[in-house]
């Protein structure tokens, strides 16, 4: 006899954990912080120009992955095969960098 086939409410249910606004609320605040300190940055004009590059890519890495693993939910369990593809695409993007400079110096 299988799950299925129990209707009388005995058989294990799995239900979906809902992880509630609280950390979506941390999440979006974080976000918000991470674009004010680039833009302060940016805004402050005085600062060194490869610093300042330095961190808006520091900043840009760390908001996409605030944005995949909170708002994509990529952080939870059973979403291998997403990271996976998108690793797949990251990838083959870079191959087709490199490729097009090495094309367009040779």
């Amino acid at each position: 006899m299988t799950n299925h086939d129990l209707d009388d409410g005995s058989a294990v249910k799995h239900r979906h954990r809902h992880e509630g606004p609280q950390k979506h609320v941390v999440a979006f605040i974080f976000s918000i912080i991470l674009t004010l300190i680039a833009f302060a940055t940016v805004a402050a004009g005085g600062v060194n120009t490869a610093f300042t590059v330095l961190l808006l890519l520091v900043m840009a890495v760390l908001q996409v992955l605030v944005q995949l693993g909170y708002w994509m939910h990529l952080k939870d369990k059973g979403h291998m095969i997403p990271i996976v593809f998108m690793a797949g695409g990251f990838f083959v993007a870079g191959l087709a960098i490199i490729a097009a400079l090495y094309w367009m110096w040779w």
